[in-house]
């Protein structure tokens, strides 16, 4: 089947899915609902359209980790927070933690080819701004995967296991590139984490509470996907077919603003 492929680079991501008022968690990679909540955004999908939200999260999706991000956190205040009854405001203080330095590749997969060509559409002119989990995290590159050989276009023909496994690395820092750069004494590779939809019968599956049923404001709500968690290695080729017309990741954005909706 067709997979649409997506690079999701910021300098920082959240990706939460255990969140609390006084604590906001985020993955350690993207979530089903973050995903789908940003290609809502790109077609401009209301929140409250439950039908054509479940639509895109019944897309088989895959992550493949092109670099680990780091877990940082910060505080925030808000202030004439209520209580229960609507009385006693006060100033709540709230833990909000995020990734920095974080690299993905993201695989939607599909039967729909047409619909995957719409989202391709749609994030290059998306109808609302795109985000990574909070305003203040935008991509910092194109969404859509760029500056590769044809068979590696964003919507390829190649099912979504085989496009994680040979698509090619989307680091671009040269000082780590560097690093991987195969050798003559180069014994073992380097493995880049997966994490794949997979059938709920399947063995050695774990469960993630973040498929999306409904954004509606006021009944937001959610049902568990059964993932497969691996690894492939990071081989020659795919660190070699990457082509120069990749720019330099940017330096760090402001952290001025960090307030998640």
């Amino acid at each position: 089947m067709p997979t649409l492929l997506m690079c999701f680079d910021a300098p920082m991501q959240s990706w939460g899915i255990r969140s609390r008022f006084a604590s906001r968690d985020t993955a350690t990679e993207p979530t089903k609902s973050g995903v789908v909540g940003l290609l809502a955004a790109a077609l401009g999908i209301p929140q409250d359209a439950d039908e054509e939200i479940r639509k895109l999260a019944s897309l088989r999706m895959g992550v493949r980790v092109d670099r680990e991000g780091v877990l940082e956190s910060d505080f925030h205040t808000v202030q004439n927070v209520p209580n229960t009854e609507g009385k006693n405001h006060r100033t709540a203080v709230s833990k909000r933690f995020y990734l920095t330095d974080a690299l993905f590749l993201v695989a939607l997969e599909s039967e729909d080819r047409h619909l995957l060509h719409q989202l391709l559409n749609a994030l290059h002119r998306p109808h609302w701004p795109l985000y990574f989990g909070r305003k203040a995290f935008p991509p910092a590159r194109p969404l859509p995967t760029q500056g590769l050989p044809s068979e590696h276009q964003p919507v390829t023909a190649q099912p979504l296991d085989h496009a994680l496994r040979t698509h090619p690395w989307l680091e671009n820092q040269p000082r780590i590139r560097n690093r991987q750069h195969p050798t003559s004494e180069d014994t073992s590779p380097t493995w880049l984490r997966t994490v794949i939809d997979a059938d709920p019968l399947a063995l050695d599956v774990e469960l993630r509470h973040d498929h999306p049923l409904s954004f509606h404001p006021q009944q937001r709500s959610y049902a568990s996907r059964a993932v497969q968690v691996d690894h492939v290695p990071l081989t020659p080729e795919m660190i070699n077919s990457h082509t120069a017309s990749q720019s330099p990741a940017p330096g760090p954005a402001s952290t001025t603003d960090r307030n998640k909706t």
